[in-house]
């Protein structure tokens, strides 16, 4: 079985209030999707970092509650760099350089990095870079969600 993930944040100043974002799908064979769970999530004051990594997070946590589902294969479809970067290159030095940067500072958005570095290690998936805002059915979905909830904030 293959699973896709789609995220994505937002954030309406930076900081600002934000929103996340996700789409669980299976794929078979045929090419059919289905969804197996979507959710989405809003923040007060909060940065689009955070609102990327957390959509991230929140999607590898709903795919484990997942009952039985032991995916054959795992892609994650990110449109932020940050994401897709941080947890492909970037953390394997930070994890050694004591979650600190090369220029020594520490690592913003250390609780979530190191959240979504234990899911990673647990489903091993592939991180995909996609362009945001340029057409693709779930990164436009997620988008729309993620605005939706921070949008939803009271004031």
């Amino acid at each position: 079985m293959e699973i896709d993930i789609y995220t994505d944040g937002a954030c309406s100043g930076n900081p600002g209030p934000g929103g996340w974002a996700y789409v669980v799908l299976e794929k078979d064979g045929a090419g059919k999707e289905t969804v197996l769970a979507e959710n989405s999530g809003a923040e007060k004051e909060t940065t689009n970092n955070r609102m990327e990594l957390t959509a991230a997070v929140e999607a590898l946590r709903a795919l484990r509650d997942i009952p039985g589902l032991r995916p054959e294969t795992l892609t994650v479809y990110t449109d932020s760099q940050y994401v897709q970067k941080g947890i492909t290159t970037w953390v394997h030095s930070w994890k050694r350089n004591g979650w600190r940067t090369a220029s020594k500072d520490p690592v913003k958005n250390r609780d979530l990095w190191m959240t979504l570095d234990e899911l990673n290690s647990a489903f091993s998936p592939r991180w995909q870079w996609v362009r945001g805002h340029a057409g693709n059915k779930y990164n436009e979905q997620c988008d729309r969600m993620a605005t939706g909830a921070a949008a939803a904030l009271p004031s």
